[in-house]
C-alpha cells in the first residue's frame, strides 16, 4: 500500500521534516504518519511546535495516556517527535525528555 501526501502548499518547516525522512529513506507511509503525529502535536499545543518545551511534551504524552491511546500509537508519536525535535529542529533536549525519578 503506498500513501501520498496530499499535494498542498507546505511550509518551510515541514518541507525541512520531509527532507529530513527523505534523507534517512523513511518510506511514504512512515513520512505520512510522522506528519500527522508532528500535526496533533502542534495542535494539543496551539502554537508552532517550534516553540515547544520539555514539560509541553511531558504533557502530550500525559494527555495521550488520559484519552487511552493506544500504545502503538502513542510509540508513532514519540518516534515522529524524537525526528522532529532531534534531526529537524536540532533540539535533542526535547527529542528524549527526561523521565521523573522513581523514588
Amino acid at each position: 500500500m503506498t500513501t501520498t501526501l496530499p499535494n498542498l502548499p507546505v511550509s518551510p518547516l515541514r518541507q525541512t521534516l520531509i527532507d529530513d525522512m527523505t534523507m534517512r529513506h523513511f518510506s511514504a507511509a512512515t513520512q505520512g504518519n510522522y506528519i500527522r503525529d508532528v500535526e496533533r502535536f502542534a495542535s494539543f499545543l496551539r502554537r508552532p511546535p517550534v516553540t515547544a518545551t520539555t514539560e509541553d511534551v511531558r504533557q502530550f504524552q500525559l494527555a495521550q495516556s488520559e484519552a487511552n491511546v493506544p500504545v502503538p500509537s502513542m510509540n508513532s508519536n514519540i518516534s515522529a517527535m524524537q525526528v522532529f525535535f532531534a534531526n529537524t529542529l536540532d533540539r535533542p533536549d526535547l527529542a528524549r525528555p527526561p523521565r521523573a525519578a522513581i523514588i
